[in-house]
């Protein structure tokens, strides 16, 4: 091999080496920013879990707030459904939990004086078909539960679950015509004094009957000679 040759080999080599240099560098560096991204990533991923958890921690200090019988009410509800679904400063919600279309425990308290005084502050709602011709019976039952057509649910509202459980299965009766007005509210106040005592009935445990999951009424559209 000449002189020549030899020299442009060797300018070869160093020419090549030095390319080869700069992609082994690159290659290390991103190895090392892929590590870093995951790690940020990781970080990112424990923060929102604390920032989650303290949001949702923040939020039942909040209770403390709460008039007392809706702070207890939250409790059982947390300690029977789990975590709630929605959280404000007014309201807790529970979604579908339990027999239950929809819970609610409201930060405000409603007088209500049947059967005797206390204020009502837990809501629950189950889908029923409820009869156009005896709503005037269930509102003459009880104020304290709703029918609503349209969606087919019907609630109870008062400071206990088993009070709401007494309140629709006692409504579905007067909807059978198992039970009269009068009927109805003279067992209602006997079976809330059993519950007092520690007695749970079937009335009181749980729903008697089944929810109707096609119960929605969204009524008919009036024609143009009705509008």
């Amino acid at each position: 091999m000449t002189t020549k040759n030899r020299i442009s080999l060797f300018l070869t080599i160093m020419i090549v080496s030095a390319l080869s240099t700069p992609q082994t560098v690159t290659a290390q560096e991103m190895e090392m920013k892929k590590k870093e991204d995951k790690m940020k990533m990781e970080n990112s991923k424990m923060k929102d879990g604390k920032m989650k958890d303290g949001k949702m921690k923040m939020s039942m200090d909040d209770l403390k707030s709460w008039p007392m019988a809706s702070q207890m009410a939250a409790k059982d509800m947390m300690d029977k459904y789990g975590k709630p679904d929605e959280m404000t400063p007014t309201m807790i919600v529970w979604n579908s939990k339990g027999p239950w279309a929809k819970t609610v425990v409201f930060s405000k308290e409603y007088p209500h004086n049947f059967p005797m005084p206390h204020t009502d502050l837990l809501q629950q709602w189950v889908s029923l078909k409820v009869p156009t011709d005896k709503l005037d019976e269930l509102a003459m039952y009880d104020g304290s539960v709703v029918v609503e057509r349209t969606t087919g649910m019907i609630s109870a509202r008062c400071d206990k679950e088993g009070a709401n459980f007494l309140a629709l299965n006692l409504a579905h009766d007067i909807i059978m015509g198992k039970q009269t007005v009068e009927g109805a509210r003279e067992m209602y106040g006997k079976e809330v004094m059993k519950m007092k005592a520690g007695q749970m009935t079937e009335y009181t445990k749980g729903l008697m009957f089944s929810a109707n999951m096609s119960a929605a009424d969204p009524d008919m559209a009036l024609d143009k000679k009705g509008m």
